[in-house]
């Protein structure tokens, strides 16, 4: 099969879900409403609490750094597939291919290190409350937030980088509605032993640390709260929790949907549906679920309005 250089080539087709002409508009009109609910939903969730003096506490500034990752996740994808739907155009340059592999790698990982975080929060309120302002300092906060976004980068120019030493054949077709690095890869022609590697090992990495941190602090959180006495006591503490869990499981259990879809289907427009889930409804439902599940949140939002 004819190679190409990486240089030699002009940019890749993104399929999307549905090749039908008829149903261009349909995806067109639903995917601008629900970029356009998630931006006014992660701003207000971010306006409220910069505006509110009641909210500037770790747990919310956690929240704040999480939609704005919400915010840019969704802007990496959604805006090019709206613009290929309008154009009929399926095209997106090699350039611009790759940044969306960066970009989406690094919004991917940080809300994936942010989530940890949240945790660890949640863990240090309920189970250590007395040392809570001594242990969750500004300083400590702010230090978790920049060595998430320090790995995040190196993980994503990793990635891509790797990606650039690649050849690939005169078949440029991606079957996704944006550029995921494990369909980028499939593409090349030349040996991608070593960029397969990386994507396993850092990825069970990057990927079970934060996770397996998760697990542990919910595990001490819940260990804690049944040894409490008074069941008022009980159901605070598991209020404080309930949406940082509800977001946890949704952005976990779609990820893990998108890679069981791809281990147990080959048809494509199935995975492409499964990283639809992951890369857009996360983004979407969280300002919902952090807005209704949260009385102070709820009451920031309608000070704002």
């Amino acid at each position: 099969m004819e190679t190409q250089n990486q240089t030699d080539v002009a940019g890749f087709l993104l399929l999307g879900l549905s090749e039908d002409p008829e149903q261009q508009p349909l995806l067109f009109g639903l995917f601008l409403t629900m970029y356009l609910v998630t931006v006014l939903g992660n701003l207000l969730i971010m306006l409220a609490i910069g505006s509110d003096s009641q909210l500037q506490t770790p747990m919310y500034f956690f929240l704040s750094n999480l939609s704005f990752t919400d915010l840019c996740f969704s802007t990496t994808t959604v805006p090019k597939m709206l613009v290929n739907i309008e154009r009929q155009s399926k095209s997106i340059s090699y350039p611009g291919c790759l940044t969306q592999v960066c970009f989406v790698l690094l919004f991917a990982g940080l809300e994936n290190f942010l989530l940890a975080a949240m945790a660890y929060d949640r863990y240090v309120a309920i189970c250590h409350p007395l040392r809570y302002a001594v242990i969750m300092s500004p300083c400590l906060c702010g230090l978790l937030i920049v060595l998430s976004l320090v790995i995040s980068s190196a993980d994503a120019l990793l990635h891509t980088l790797m990606v650039l030493r690649l050849s690939f054949c005169t078949e440029l077709e991606i079957p996704h509605f944006f550029c995921e690095l494990d369909q980028v890869i499939k593409l090349a022609c030349s040996d991608t032993l070593i960029n397969n590697i990386l994507v396993y090992l850092v990825t069970s990495i990057l990927g079970g640390v934060p996770l397996l941190g998760i697990i542990f602090s919910y595990t001490q959180i819940v260990s804690s709260i049944l040894r409490m006495p008074s069941a008022g006591g009980k159901y605070k503490a598991f209020s404080t929790c309930g949406s940082h869990l509800s977001v946890v499981s949704l952005f976990y259990g779609t990820a893990f949907g998108v890679y069981i879809s791809s281990a147990l289907t080959h048809s494509s427009k199935e995975t492409a549906v499964a990283s639809l889930m992951y890369t857009v409804v996360p983004p979407l439902l969280n300002p919902f679920i952090y807005s209704l599940r949260n009385r102070d949140m709820k009451q920031a939002l309608w000070k704002l309005i």
